[in-house]
């Protein structure tokens, strides 16, 4: 007879076979990923938020159950799709924004009742706004590279910090019926990683005479801005899934869920950023 298998209590997993493993292993990936587009820039670069876009486009509609699903999502990629050509050749933006009006012209026709209006325009502007700032930033003359790294280092840092200085302190929690896991100890390490890694941009971006995001003064209270409304993004986020009783918005990245719930603070920012942006192009006009 076979030997019987042995029982009793297993060993803890070793930390890669974790959630947490998962989630660092997913983010590594990612943030070389991006950093690597970041760098090459130009058409790869457009490219890579217009997958970022359509994945949060997808995740939308269906945790938001808009209806009919498949006919919004294919009106709103194909602008989405015309909105990235109009970043690549150049061509004026009065076109890109005629793109988004015929997009969201599109989803109003399509969308079957009042509600599903209203949460298909929802979803379509914010996969707008991630797939069409970052590339306007890294082609910016006065932010480029240094302004879509300074984007990158504050979310990421206060994101990392935040997880990392919640689970160690712990203490009240910060919005409890959105997330129940927040701290208002990591919402404050979050802040504080937050502007410290935004400084450090702007001051290494200095040292190698890269164009400065701004005076390093200015930059602490800029990175501190975006800190505060990175973790804003990240509670809005918990707010839609708790609508929608879902967990995650997918399982497309191993530990993180789906691109939304990697991307809710960077959405935040990157609107932020868009809206300055807009203003400063309006102002100049």
């Amino acid at each position: 007879m076979p030997a019987a298998s042995p029982s009793g209590p297993q060993g803890p997993r070793p930390w890669y076979a974790t959630e947490l493993g998962a989630r660092f292993a997913s983010a590594i990936v990612l943030g070389i990923v991006a950093l690597l587009a970041a760098y090459r820039g130009g058409g790869l670069f457009a490219l890579f938020w217009l997958l970022a876009g359509g994945a949060i486009l997808y995740e939308w509609t269906t945790v938001a159950r808009v209806r009919p699903t498949l006919p919004l999502q294919v009106a709103f990629g194909l602008a989405l799709a015309g909105m990235t050509l109009v970043l690549v050749t150049d061509a004026p933006a009065a076109i890109g924004f005629g793109l988004f009006g015929l997009g969201c012209i599109a989803g109003a026709v399509v969308a079957r009742d009042t509600r599903n209006r209203i949460w298909a325009l929802a979803g379509f502007a914010c996969a707008a706004v991630v797939t069409v700032v970052p590339p306007l930033v890294r082609e910016h003359p006065e932010l480029g590279i240094t302004g879509l790294l300074w984007m990158f280092a504050v979310v990421w840092t206060t994101d990392v910090t935040a997880y990392f200085v919640g689970r160690k302190l712990g203490g009240p929690k910060l919005w409890p019926r959105v997330s129940p896991k927040k701290t208002w100890s990591g919402f404050a390490g979050g802040f504080l990683g937050g502007v410290g890694a935004g400084l450090l941009v702007a001051f290494v971006a200095q040292r190698l005479g890269w164009v400065p995001v701004a005076s390093l003064p200015v930059v602490v209270l800029l990175s501190g801005i975006a800190s505060l409304v990175s973790q804003a993004g990240d509670l809005a986020e918990s707010a839609l899934k708790r609508r929608f009783e879902v967990k995650d918005s997918s399982r497309l990245i191993p530990g993180h869920g789906g691109v939304m719930d990697r991307l809710d603070g960077f959405f935040a920012v990157a609107l932020l950023v868009g809206a300055v942006l807009l203003g400063a192009r309006i102002a100049a006009a």
